[in-house]
């Protein structure tokens, strides 16, 4: 049987795993579709406005939360957790880094050259971002939402 604080814990990391994984599917689904029919211009233009935008107060609560939370749940219920939540909380934290790290070496350099080109050839920095940028996300949105899947499974058998 889990801990109160344990149970806790794991209860806000699958909330807060949720909310990122929604935020990450939104935009791989509605934004960057809407935004491919846009002239180049008006493309990096938008895309520049959103990587300004998005890291504030609300996106880091939920980008630090979704490894944060993960690992304390996972820690803090070391000797609790029954044959499937531990693994499943684990496997939830393992996704939830791989998908900082794909952010942090990949996504967060092409927007900082997006923005380093401002005011240069917009086609060319349409090319260079666009395609690899999508591609990045794609991944780290399809680990957000396995570590969400994770979290829930772990929930929902606590031990």
């Amino acid at each position: 049987m889990m801990s109160a604080m344990t149970s806790l814990l794991l209860v806000l990391a699958t909330i807060v795993t949720g909310l990122y994984a929604g935020f990450m599917l939104t935009f791989l689904t509605g934004i960057m579709p809407g935004l491919a029919d846009l002239t180049d211009e008006q493309f990096t233009a938008a895309m520049r406005r959103f990587n300004e935008k998005v890291p504030g107060p609300v996106f880091l609560v939920l980008f630090l939360g979704v490894v944060a939370l993960p690992a304390a749940a996972y820690f803090t219920g070391l000797g609790e957790h029954d044959g499937a939540a531990g693994p499943a909380i684990l496997a939830a934290l393992i996704c939830s880094v791989a998908g900082h790290v794909i952010t942090v070496v990949g996504n967060i350099p092409l927007n900082n050259a997006l923005a380093a080109s401002e005011g240069g050839d917009d086609g060319a920095a349409r090319a260079a971002f666009e395609s690899r940028w999508n591609t990045l996300h794609r991944v780290r949105t399809m680990l957000s939402l396995a570590a969400f899947v994770l979290l829930a499974v772990a929930l929902h058998r606590p031990g």
